[in-house]
């Protein structure tokens, strides 16, 4: 079964129409739970998040008690997750909640001969401004180029991914950024799947067009360090014997 984990803070004009499309796509995938994490949104996100509960049963809502940041709130929604596999997504409705399916198809081929596999979604056409486009370009390549992580749009949220795997990784703010390298550090496989890009139709973006480059670099130094001291453990598959 599958949790869609979806971070929000002041997005109360998508919520309910973006909820309503998650709740269509799990009539063709196995999606059973849907956790929104609050970051302390003051447009009362949350009032609105605990009343859609009564209409979405599969609806879990938490919240920050400080605004913490998009890297915490997946932290959050993850570690709270009830299965074993794992969807992020954006809540300003950009992401297609229909294009799930074309991670899960991908995640079933993959997933007997090799399980540690996260799916990535890579946006076909960018529905934001020039500049914004511009500088996403430069801090993939920048990225690319140095940590080899063999994605060319980490910028996109839509990713499926192990629970266990995911939490298996060292948390660290901004690393929702790094994920496809931390996860290849880890000795997860990596897929990419074309998806669709919305225009956002309500709200504003909560990020500038230079911050994740300038920010961007000073956090890929950390991730370079952390893959050259990497020794490749799953900690899931330690056991203890009992005697």
């Amino acid at each position: 079964m599958i949790t869609v984990v979806v971070p929000v803070y002041n997005e109360i004009e998508n919520i309910e129409s973006l909820l309503a499309e998650i709740s269509k796509a799990a009539e063709e995938i196995p999606i059973s739970e849907i956790i929104y994490v609050d970051d302390n949104s003051t447009d009362n996100s949350f009032d609105l998040l605990k009343k859609l509960r009564l209409q979405y049963p599969a609806l879990r809502t938490l919240r920050h008690k400080k605004q913490s940041g998009q890297s915490a709130a997946l932290w959050t929604g993850v570690r709270a997750a009830g299965n074993d596999l794992v969807v992020t997504m954006d809540g300003d409705g950009q992401n297609n909640p229909a294009d799930i399916k074309l991670l899960y198809e991908v995640y079933e081929r993959h997933k007997k001969e090799h399980p540690k596999t996260m799916i990535l979604g890579e946006r076909k056409e960018r529905n934001d401004s020039w500049l914004r486009r511009a500088s996403s370009r430069i801090a993939n390549n920048i990225r690319g180029k140095l940590l080899k992580d063999q994605t060319r749009d980490t910028g996109c949220s839509l990713k499926l991914f192990r629970r266990k795997d995911y939490l298996n990784l060292p948390y660290f703010d901004h690393m929702h950024r790094f994920l496809p390298a931390l996860m290849m550090r880890d000795g997860v496989g990596l897929a990419h799947v074309p998806v669709s890009h919305r225009p956002r139709l309500h709200g504003q973006s909560k990020y500038g067009t230079l911050d994740r480059l300038f920010v961007g670099i000073s956090d890929i130094r950390g991730v370079l360090w952390l893959q050259r001291r990497a020794r490749r453990i799953d900690f899931n598959d330690v056991h203890e014997e009992l005697s």
